[in-house]
Order: structure tokens, then sequence, then C-alpha cells
């Protein structure tokens, strides 16, 4: 008879399968966006070599460690077990010092970026680069300056600029500059773009610190079930320690008088 709770293998394995298919689903995936890159020429590869390389490892070693620890449980090696068991030590160890300090600047993320973009200030007389990129996220987001219009000064771009429709909705003010000693009037979108790029970044970081933290969550409990199943292969004699059940949950014996004189049907 296996040493080794039955209840708790069938979960530890299912626990490393399902993590093994993870593993198996982001190699496929990065295989298939390396042949669409391959197939529309190769552009831009050189930039995504470093992405790609990064993602084939992270498949790897996502699918390779669980089938180690689903193939130590299901056959009782105490030897794989053992390198499941450091591997989830030191993969839970990385996401703390991952999460944790991701947590701790999560408070001063709308000052630093506020600082940087006040950097940027003003637009009109910001490298082209710059401006291309503060154009396009105008006309996507339909906002107006990164804090106001005001950003570029008296050269507000077409970006900017709202049409009939979003005039009667309310979402345009308008604007008076001064053009060559002429005074012009434009309608432009009423909202800043750095409050929406603000909500974007705080969405990302608030959702790769619960990943984070999630994945260390879950190294600990590889890290729990492996133990134990180590320690009762360890100790093959040790009984597992069984609750009782209250006697409210189970039928009451019948009565003496039951037995020796049964009910008539």
């Amino acid at each position: 008879m296996s040493p080794v709770n039955g209840c708790l293998k069938l979960t530890f394995i299912v626990y490393n399968v399902f993590f093994a298919i993870i593993g198996a689903a982001i190699l496929v995936l990065t295989l298939v966006c390396q042949v669409l890159t391959n197939v529309n020429g190769g552009e831009n590869l050189e930039g995504r070599t470093a992405g790609l390389i990064i993602l084939y490892v992270v498949g790897s070693v996502t699918m390779v460690i669980p089938i180690l620890g689903a193939y130590g449980a299901h056959k009782e090696k105490k030897v794989c077990l053992i390198v499941f068991l450091v591997c989830m030590v030191f993969g839970c160890v990385m996401m703390l010092r991952a999460g944790i300090p991701a947590a701790v600047t999560r408070a001063d993320l709308p000052e630093t970026l506020e600082s940087k973009f006040q950097k940027m200030l003003p637009l009109d007389q910001a490298p082209i680069q710059e401006r291309s990129i503060a154009e396009n996220l105008q006309a996507q987001l339909h906002c107006c300056g990164l804090f106001s219009y005001k950003d570029w000064e008296d050269n507000i771009p077409n970006s900017c600029l709202c049409n009939e429709e979003e005039e009667m909705e309310g979402a345009c003010q308008t604007v008076v500059y001064q053009f060559l000693m002429l005074s012009e009037t434009k309608s432009v979108y009423r909202k800043p773009c750095f409050p929406i790029i603000l909500h974007f970044f705080v969405l990302v970081a608030d959702i790769m610190i619960g990943a984070v933290f999630s994945l260390a969550a879950l190294a600990l409990l590889g890290m729990v079930m492996s133990s134990a199943i180590i320690v009762m292969m360890q100790y093959p004699n040790v009984r597992t320690v069984m609750m009782p059940v209250p006697t409210i949950f189970t039928t009451p014996p019948p009565k003496y008088q039951e037995l020796h004189n049964p009910p008539q049907y």
C-alpha cells in the first residue's frame, strides 16, 4: 500500500498538469508569433528576438517543472519531488521579491508619471517623436494636451479638434488663441490626456502586482503539497490523523426493544 494519501496525490498531479498545459500553450503561441513575423518579412525581428526568447524560456520552465512534479508524485520519486520543491521555493522568493517593491511603489506611481510628463512641456517644442506620440494619443483617446490644451501653447494640432457630433455631446470647449497677430477660435477636446494615461498605467500595474502575488501563492501551495508528499514517503509508518465524525452526523444505533420486537408492517 502506498504511504502517500491518494487524494493529496491526485490533487498534486492535477495541479501540475494544469500548469504544464499553460506552459505548452505559451510555447505554441510564441511559435505562432515567430512564424507570423517571418511570414510578414521579419520586420523589426531584432527587437522582438529578446521577447521571443523570454517567452520560450518562461514556457519551457512552466511546462518542465510541473511535469517533473507530476511524475515524481505518480511514481513516488523523492528526488523529483525535492527538485520540484526547490524550484517552488525559488519561484516563490522571486515572485515576492518582485511583488513587494512593486506594491510599495504603487502609491507613488501618479506622482512619478506626472513628473516625467511635465518634462515634455511645452508639447509644441518637444522632439518630433514625442510630439507624434502625443498627437496619436490625442486622436485615439479624444483628448487634448497632457494636462490642458495650453500644453500646446498657440500651436494646437488638428488631433485636438472636435467634430460637430462631439460638440453636440458637450465633449469639447471653444478656445481663443493668437495666430500672426490675429485671434482665432478652435473647438478642442475638453478632457486632458494625462488622467486617461494614468488610469491605464495604474490598471496595468494592479494587474501585474495581482498576478505576481497569485503566482507566489500558487508556488506556496505547491511547496506545501510537495512537502507533505515527501514527508509521507519519508515516514511511511506514520498514520494520517483522522478527525472523528460527530455523533450528530451518524445514525443512532437501534434500541434494544426494537431488536427484539421489530415493528410490524
